[in-house]
C-alpha cells in the first residue's frame, strides 16, 4: 500500500518491523525500489535477500534488472546476469526480456542478442523488446531485419514492435521502407496509430529535408496536436534552418505546454543559431514569467558500481577539486599536441616548398 502511494520510506519501515519475512514481502520492496527508479537500493536488497538465505524468484530478478537498466548501471547487470546462469534462470521469459531491455539501455547490443538467443521461445515482448534495442543502439537496418525475422516466426506484432521498427527507419532515414510499415500497421494489420507512430512519420520526413510532408502530416492527422509530433516536427525544422516553420509549431506547443522550460528553451536556442537576438530576449522573459526554476540537463558515469552525476560548472562533487585538475591537465596535453601538430604542418610546408 505505502509503495503504490509513492511512500518508500514508509514501505520500507513497514517491512523492517516485520518479525517474519518471506520472498513475497522482500520482492514487494525490491519492486517498490525498481518502480521508483532507484536501482542502487533495489540491488542492495537483493544482496540482502540473499545474504539471509532467501532466493529470488524470476519477479525478484527482473524488478532489479529493470530498475539497473534505467541507471545504466552495467557492472550490476553482468553480477545480476552471472548469478541467473548460475540458478539457470536465463530461459524464463520475463528474466531474458529483462535482462534484453538493461543491456540495450546500457548500449550493449552484443550482451542483448545472446540473451534473445538464449530465450527457447521468444513471444511478442521479447521480439519487441530486441527490435527497440537494435532501432536505438545499431545499425537501424538490424532492427528491420529483426522486425521480418518476427513476422516469418508468424509472431503477430502490436503497436510498439510497428513503434521500434518506425523508430528505425525514422533514424536512418529509410522513407521508403517507413511508409511501407506505417501502412502496414494501418491497413493489414487495423491498428490505428498512435501520436507516437505520427511523430515518427514526422521525423522520418524531417530528417529528409521534407518539410513540407511532414507539416502535411502535422496538419491532417485525425488526433489532436500533442507535444511529441509538434516536438519532433520543430527538432525537423531545426535541423533545416526553417525558423517560420518552428515559430508557428512553436506557438502550438505553447498552448499544450505553457509551464515546461525546455520548450522555451528549444525556441530560445533556435533563435540564436540564427541571431535573432532580439526574440531570443523575448522567449527567455516569456520562460521566466511562466515556468518555475529549470531543472539543469546532467550527465552521468558509472564507476565501481557507483554512479557519479554531473551538471555544468559542478561543485557539489566531494571530488570535484581533483575533477577539475584532471581536466586541466587533459585540456593542456591537448593543447601541446595540437601545437606539435600545427609545428609538423608547417615543416612539411617548408620542405615540400625547398623541394620545388
Amino acid at each position: 500500500m505505502y509503495a503504490k502511494s509513492e511512500n518508500i520510506g514508509d514501505a520500507r519501515n513497514a517491512f523492517d518491523g516485520m518479525t517474519a519475512k518471506s520472498v513475497v514481502s522482500w520482492n514487494t520492496v525490491v519492486v517498490a525500489y525498481g518502480q521508483h527508479g532507484n536501482g542502487k537500493e533495489a540491488m542492495k536488497f537483493l544482496q540482502a535477500m540473499l545474504r539471509e538465505f532467501f532466493a529470488p524468484d524470476e519477479l525478484t530478478l527482473a524488478s532489479v534488472l529493470s530498475s539497473c537498466g534505467s541507471t545504466s548501471n552495467c557492472c550490476q547487470i553482468m553480477q545480476i546476469h552471472a548469478h541467473i546462469v548460475k540458478i539457470d534462470f536465463q530461459s524464463f521469459l520475463s528474466v531474458g526480456n529483462a535482462m534484453i531491455n538493461a543491456y540495450s539501455k546500457c548500449g550493449r547490443i552484443a550482451s542483448a542478442l545472446k540473451c534473445f538467443n538464449s530465450i527457447p521461445e521468444p513471444n511478442l515482448v521479447t521480439w519487441t523488446s530486441i527490435i527497440c534495442a537494435y532501432a536505438f543502439n545499431s545499425p537501424p537496418k538490424d532492427s528491420i531485419e529483426m522486425f521480418e525475422k518476427m513476422l516469418s516466426a508468424g509472431v503477430r506484432p502490436d503497436k510498439i514492435a510497428f513503434l521500434g521498427v518506425l523508430s528505425a527507419c525514422s533514424h536512418a532515414g529509410l522513407i521508403k521502407e517507413g511508409l511501407h510499415y506505417f501502412r502496414l500497421m494501418v491497413k493489414h494489420y487495423h491498428f490505428f496509430p498512435d501520436s507516437e507512430h505520427y511523430g515518427c512519420l514526422i521525423d522520418l520526413f524531417g530528417r529528409a529535408g521534407l518539410l513540407d510532408e511532414a507539416f502535411n502530416v502535422l496538419t491532417t492527422i485525425p488526433i489532436e496536436y500533442r507535444s511529441d509530433t509538434l516536438g519532433a516536427f520543430i527538432g525537423a525544422c531545426k535541423i533545416h534552418k526553417d525558423v517560420i516553420s518552428a515559430k508557428w509549431a512553436m506557438e502550438k506547443l505553447l498552448e499544450l505546454k505553457p509551464h515546461v522550460p525546455v520548450n522555451y528553451a528549444l525556441m530560445s536556442n533556435m533563435y540564436a543559431n540564427e541571431g535573432q537576438w532580439h526574440d531570443v530576449a523575448k522567449v527567455r522573459k516569456l520562460m521566466r514569467d511562466r515556468c518555475d526554476h529549470k531543472v539543469p540537463g546532467f550527465s552521468w558515469m558509472e564507476l565501481g558500481g557507483d554512479i557519479h552525476m554531473f551538471v555544468s560548472s559542478d561543485k557539489c562533487h566531494p571530488q570535484g577539486l581533483e575533477v577539475y585538475c584532471m581536466l586541466g591537465r587533459l585540456f593542456g596535453l591537448m593543447r601541446d599536441e595540437n601545437t606539435i601538430s600545427k609545428l609538423h604542418a608547417m615543416q612539411e610546408n617548408l620542405l615540400d616548398e625547398c623541394a620545388l
